[in-house]
This record gives structure tokens, C-alpha cells and sequence, in this order.
């Protein structure tokens, strides 16, 4: 593995602002995602890659032909767009060689320290290669480790004809970030038997295991008038807004959870006096339990509509994202090969839960089952953020034992 060239393209990557915009009203939501699809289209093309194609989308799929006749086509896949809740925007990455293990304050903005207190795997990169912001935006490792490490697996595997493995399928999508990554994704174009998403944090860890995910958009509406001559006529749409979220019970809140328990997370709210909008995240493992999550926002609507006499509230529920471990389980060896690339390197593999969801939720739920793997990613969406180019090298390197162990008969 070349760990230079995947460090060279990884800056190359995240210093293109690829920020995902919410209700940008177009596919993808920020230009510089198709602007990042064509550098790797050419990249894909230099290398020597086959079927290379970026379509209206950005969506961006290419191919590894393989060296052994009749293995099943494995897939790739990472997303290029990065988070729109810190600025992606100049990104400055700092290299830190051989780092000594202590607190980092970023150099654009020293009161931004990077502290093992917080963030308790810093201490476990001493002696590698690190990189960080500059405090000032988002790194983009997420998910542009993912990226690198794709494209730095083809072109070894390029480069080295003599390894075997089937066809390696490559997939770059866009928007994932707010949630419309795999939109666009044509299933039966892609053609594979699995997919492995690299979209995770650390080193060794294989996620199996993803929330379900629908979301509440709740609508109040009221009676705007002059409040002056308001009485007996007006009907605040905020107050009606305002009793909906105290009856939201706070031991499903984000902040109150962790492990395996779902939430109910109010996001969003917009509006004013004749109408006011509010969006709620609702998550769970178990479908079920995010079934009754749904039930109670109606049951609330109903009971604001009596308590806020006038008030007409409307409660939407809108399908997101599924648990990737249903689907997982009808392709065991999605996970098993995966474990066993690990262990080929002689390493000790952690299967995880995501308490929220990746590409690989939907790709799933579509058929092509996709679990996610760490890719050096650290502090996400976030101006600490940071990466590791030695996790990068051994994510790299487990891509390498999973195709070969897809071609072994």
C-alpha cells in the first residue's frame, strides 16, 4: 500500500468543498460534490480503471476488472459530500508525523483544542500520522478517508495483477450527509453480490448494525390578527408548539440516551403565529419501538388540538432509513468474510451498533447488503475533528483481504 499517495490524495480531497446543503432544491446540493466526482473520474481513468461514469446525479461508479474468472462482484462504496453543520469551506488540514500524544490547539484558532479529555482514542495514535483541522471548519474526513481509501485499494489492486479477487465494484455517492445518499443509486447498475461501506470511525471495527430512522414533521397551524384586537380570535400557532414539546418526555432525548436506546429529537423549528413547523428525528433499533415513536406524535397532535383550542396540528411521518442488521442477515457472509479479513492480518475485529445511520442502511434495505468499516475517521462534523493516515493504511488493507477472500472458492 502506497501510504504517501493515499495521504497525498486524502489532502487533495477535503481542501474541495463539497458541503451538503439542506433544501437546496437540486441533486446534488453543492457543486463542488460533481466538481469532486470529475478529479476522481480522472483519477479513476489514470489509474486504469474500467466502466468509469459520473452521471447527473454525481453519482460516480467504476470498475476493477477481476483476475478470477466466475468470483462474485464486490463493491466499494463511500460518500463525497460532508456535513453542512460546521463549514467545509477552505479547508486547511495540518500533517502531524510521528505525533507525540498530547493536546493539539489547532493553529487558526488556539482556543480549538483537541484534548485526550474528550476524546479518549487521541492518546492511542502517539508515534503515527495524524491530521487535523486548523480549527476553523470541518476536516472532511467524513467521508473523505472513506474516499482515499477506495481509491487508493484500486490502484493496488491495479498495480498488482498477480493478487486474485472478482470484479471490485466502485461507488461514490453524494448527499448522504442530509440524508439522500443513496437516492439516485441504480442497484442493478451496480451489480454486486455485497457492498462494504467505509464510512466509520477508528480502526477494526465493523458496523452491523444501524438505527431505524423516520422523522416527524409536525405543522401547527393558527389565527394571525393584530394582537391588539386579538382577543377571542387569535390562535398562536408557537404557544400550540410550545406545549407540544413539553409533553415530549425527556428520557428519549438524545441527551439522556446512549447503547441501544432510541430517541425523539426535536431539530428544527420554524414559523410564527398563523403556522409553525417542527421537525423531529425519531430513532430506534427496533422497528417497532420506532413505530410507537410515530404513534405518540399523533396521539400529542391530538391532544394539543384540545388543549389549544383552534389549533390544527398535522403530524407526518416520513420514512428515512432502516436497521442494516435486517438485511445483513440474509447475507451472512457479508459480515463473516469481513471478520475473517481481520484476522487474516492478525487482528481482533469489534462488531459495533451506529446510533444513526450510513449508505449502507439504505443499500441494504434495498438488496445489496453493505456493512460499515472503520476509515481513520475522529471527531466528525466537528472543527476538532481529525483522521489517522495509519487507520487509513489498515482499512486499505482489510479491502485487500476481503476481495480475496470473496474469490476463494
Amino acid at each position: 500500500m502506497n501510504k504517501q499517495r493515499l495521504l497525498e490524495r486524502f489532502l487533495q480531497y477535503v481542501q474541495i468543498d463539497t458541503t451538503a446543503v439542506e433544501d437546496a432544491g437540486k441533486y446534488p446540493s453543492s457543486d463542488g460534490q460533481l466538481e469532486m466526482g470529475k478529479l476522481l473520474v480522472q483519477q479513476l481513468d489514470e489509474m486504469g480503471a474500467a466502466d468509469i461514469s459520473q452521471d447527473e446525479f454525481g453519482i460516480v461508479m467504476a470498475t476493477v476488472p477481476g483476475t478470477v474468472n466466475g468470483a462474485p462482484v464486490v463493491a466499494f462504496n463511500s460518500h463525497v459530500d460532508t456535513s453542512p453543520e460546521t463549514s467545509g469551506k477552505q479547508v486547511r488540514p495540518n500533517v502531524i508525523e510521528n505525533y507525540d500524544g498530547n493536546d493539539i490547539a489547532l493553529s487558526g484558532d488556539p482556543t480549538k483544542i483537541i484534548a485526550a479529555a474528550t476524546c479518549p482514542e487521541l492518546p492511542e495514535a502517539a508515534g503515527k500520522t495524524i491530521i487535523t483541522t486548523d480549527g476553523t471548519t470541518l476536516l472532511g474526513g467524513d467521508d473523505k478517508a472513506g474516499v482515499a481509501i477506495i481509491m487508493e485499494l484500486a490502484q493496488h489492486l491495479i498495480e498488482n495483477p498477480d493478487l486474485a479477487h472478482g470484479p471490485v465494484r466502485i461507488l461514490f455517492t453524494c448527499d448522504e450527509e442530509i440524508g439522500h445518499g443513496v437516492d439516485h443509486v441504480d442497484i442493478e447498475k451496480v451489480d454486486a453480490t455485497v457492498c462494504y461501506n467505509f464510512d466509520g470511525g477508528g480502526q477494526d471495527m465493523i458496523d452491523v448494525e444501524t438505527f431505524s430512522a423516520d422523522m416527524a414533521l409536525v405543522t401547527f397551524n393558527g389565527v394571525n390578527i393584530h394582537p391588539a384586537i386579538a382577543k377571542d380570535k387569535m390562535v398562536n400557532s408557537i404557544r400550540a408548539l410550545g406545549q407540544f414539546l413539553a409533553r415530549l418526555p425527556m428520557n428519549f432525548s438524545p441527551e439522556c440516551t446512549d447503547g441501544r436506546d432510541g430517541f425523539m429529537h426535536p431539530y428544527v423549528v420554524e414559523g410564527g403565529v398563523a403556522k409553525t413547523t417542527l421537525k423531529i428525528l425519531l430513532r430506534d433499533f427496533n422497528i417497532a419501538k420506532l413505530t410507537e415513536f410515530g404513534s405518540i406524535m399523533k396521539r400529542m397532535g391530538s391532544d394539543i388540538e384540545v388543549v389549544c383550542e383552534g389549533t390544527q396540528v398535522n403530524v407526518e411521518i416520513i420514512e428515512q432509513y432502516r436497521n442494516m442488521g435486517d438485511g445483513l442477515a440474509n447475507e451472512p457472509r457479508a459480515v463473516q468474510y469481513a471478520v475473517e479479513a481481520h484476522e487474516r492480518l492478525g487482528r481482533t475485529p469489534t462488531k459495533s451498533i451506529v446510533r444513526g445511520g450510513t449508505d449502507g442502511s439504505r443499500l441494504t434495505e434495498l438488496g445489496l447488503p453493505t456493512p460499515n468499516l472503520s476509515s481513520g475517521q475522529h471527531n466528525i462534523h466537528s472543527p476538532l475533528e481529525w483522521a489517522c493516515l495509519d487507520e487509513m493504511v489498515a482499512a486499505c488493507e482489510v479491502g485487500i483481504e476481503i476481495v480475496k477472500r470473496w474469490a476463494e472458492k
